[in-house]
């Protein structure tokens, strides 16, 4: 009795990655500049977290997101 479902692969494109890493590091970016009480910078982070969701935006649309026409499906 085997109930295999098809893994959608969210999450598991260059697009996804890219944003992901983007956003993370502004973040991390963020965080250090809190500490350090640099509100012109913390601001910056904040911006450079709505840049990296448009970026993972951008590269979805542009055919690098799950099941895009740039990628190769990998087997699994």
């Amino acid at each position: 009795m085997s109930t295999e479902t098809a893994d959608p692969g969210h999450g598991h494109s260059p697009a996804a990655w890219t944003a992901v890493i983007i956003m993370l590091v502004a973040v991390a970016l963020g965080t250090v500049f809190f500490f350090l009480d640099i509100p012109a910078l913390v601001w910056a982070s904040a911006a450079l977290l709505v840049v990296g969701l448009l970026v993972g935006w951008a590269l979805a649309r542009a055919g690098y997101g799950v099941g895009g026409s740039k990628i190769a499906a990998k087997a699994h």
